[in-house]
């Protein structure tokens, strides 16, 4: 089966394997000394002062020509510092079909980093990329490769799209062709059906919205195999509600759905690798706006779960509609059940925009996480579930509040909320990620990006397997 590239249609990366192409060697200062190469490219590369620091590029003209024939491209003294500097290529080298030859690298991190490095978010663009091409090597796993890239290009363009385009009607088309790619069965429960179906939380947070609230639900894959829940958060825009945010802080809330295009992205992996899972996906899918009917702080609900919650504020609103996500899904509990979603600021001073910081009670699958982690150069790290701020989220009205007072320790209080949803389910990961790259870096631009995503389709590789 043909897999959607992204959603938004745009060209390969690679050329066809047998494909004529010209030479990059991807070189370190080491193999420059050690003179692995044609005395003629040596002798070009120290007349050009070419020292194969990471991601200089150097052109080699072809004997008499003129032409360019080859190319030299460095890596610096370290390439595990850069595992995927490769995607730098995309972007400096000339129109044409390419290969790399290195032995720094794996055939997969040379594959993977261009493919990564040559996404381009172009929808709204008139200028067209580059006709640069690659050949992937024939040792790498072509398929998986592109089924990698896919996911996370899905995620990417998901994030990037803007709310006019992009908000929970647009979702949910989204949604929906992707599982119709796959044969998932796809439903949705929609405005005041989330009440008389009970997902109050839902409905609240997204009522004041022109775009009805939503809960959308895949499943996928056959039943007796490990059961597997991904659940994302779906806020396509974030006002902040009546507890209004500056603009600055608006500016960038077109990624608050974030969480649910990286579960989209891991569901596309899962599929397309038609692993042995039963696969269950739930994105509650809403927009936090503001009218006459928008919810309150100081209001009190009763969630899916029967835990009221009193709003302190509603710009805590995406740990509101995770609660009855996380509720519906526990109420069947899978042997892993995954969230993801763009959580707290907390998370970004604890850790930064890069990092990806999860919270676990389950030590055997924190290690699988750190492992696959490493391996698949997708960093993420955990943070306790320390329950000695437990007490912080209760409130005086309601058996918990959405936003503690104090400020203090804000990423582990919202993971200690969600934990209060999630109660048969053994096997449960929170994830706080940022969904965005703040400056350019060789395989992802500034915008939209997956976060531990690779990782996780590992993870769940390997216990299909089993």
């Amino acid at each position: 089966m043909t897999i959607p590239y992204s959603y938004i249609d745009r060209p390969s990366p690679f050329g066809p394997k047998d494909a004529p192409a010209k030479t990059v060697y991807a070189v370190t200062p080491a193999d420059l000394e050690e003179g692995r190469f044609d005395a003629a490219v040596l002798a070009w590369a120290r007349a050009a002062g070419f020292k194969a620091e990471a991601g200089a590029l150097l052109l080699v003209p072809e004997g008499g020509t003129g032409d360019v024939g080859s190319a030299l491209f460095g890596l610096g003294s370290d390439p595990a510092e850069a595992p995927f500097i490769t995607g730098k290529l995309s972007k400096v080298l000339p129109p044409g079909d390419w290969k790399v030859e290195t032995t720094a690298l794996t055939a997969e991190q040379v594959a993977l980093g261009y493919g990564l490095g040559a996404y381009g978010f172009t929808r709204y663009k008139s200028d067209k990329p580059k006709d640069v091409r690659l050949s992937i090597a024939a040792s790498a796993d072509d398929a998986d490769i592109r089924r990698q890239l896919a996911g996370v290009f899905l995620a990417r363009d998901l994030v990037n799209i803007p709310t006019n385009e992009m908000g929970p009607i647009e979702l949910e088309a989204a949604f929906r062709a992707l599982g119709e790619h796959y044969g998932a069965k796809v439903t949705s429960i929609v405005g005041e059906d989330l009440l008389k179906q009970n997902f109050p939380l839902v409905h609240t947070v997204g009522r004041a919205s022109a775009s009805q609230p939503r809960l959308l639900e895949m499943r996928w894959g056959e039943k007796g195999r490990p059961r597997i829940t991904l659940v994302g958060k779906g806020v396509c825009f974030d006002t902040g509600g009546l507890d209004i945010k500056g603009a600055a802080n608006m500016a960038l809330m077109k990624k608050d759905m974030g969480g649910a295009a990286n579960v989209m992205g891991l569901a596309l992996m899962i599929m397309d690798a038609g692993l042995a899972v039963d696969l269950q996906v739930l994105v509650p899918a809403v927009e936090n706006s503001i009218s006459g009917n928008a919810f309150r702080p100081g209001d009190i609900y009763r969630s899916r779960k029967g835990i009221t919650v009193q709003i302190d504020n509603t710009d805590a609103e995406g740990r509101l509609i995770l609660a009855d996500a996380l509720a519906y899904a526990d109420e069947n509990p899978p042997d892993l059940m995954i969230d993801m979603s763009t959580l707290t600021g907390a998370a970004r001073v604890a850790l930064g925009t890069e990092l990806a910081p999860y919270f676990t009670d389950d030590e055997a699958l924190s290690g699988k996480l750190m492992e696959a982690s490493g391996s698949e150069a997708d960093p993420m790290w955990r943070l306790p579930l320390w329950m000695g701020y437990d007490k912080d989220i209760r409130s005086r009205a309601a058996d918990i509040t959405n936003s503690p007072s104090g400020g203090m320790a804000g990423a582990i209080t919202a993971a200690l909320f969600l934990k209060r949803f999630v109660t048969a389910t053994k096997s449960w990961v929170h994830f706080d990620i940022y969904a965005w790259v703040t400056a350019d870096r060789p395989h992802a631009q500034v915008g939209g990006e997956a976060f531990a995503i690779r990782a996780l389709y590992k993870v769940i590789r390997g216990m299909a397997a089993k």
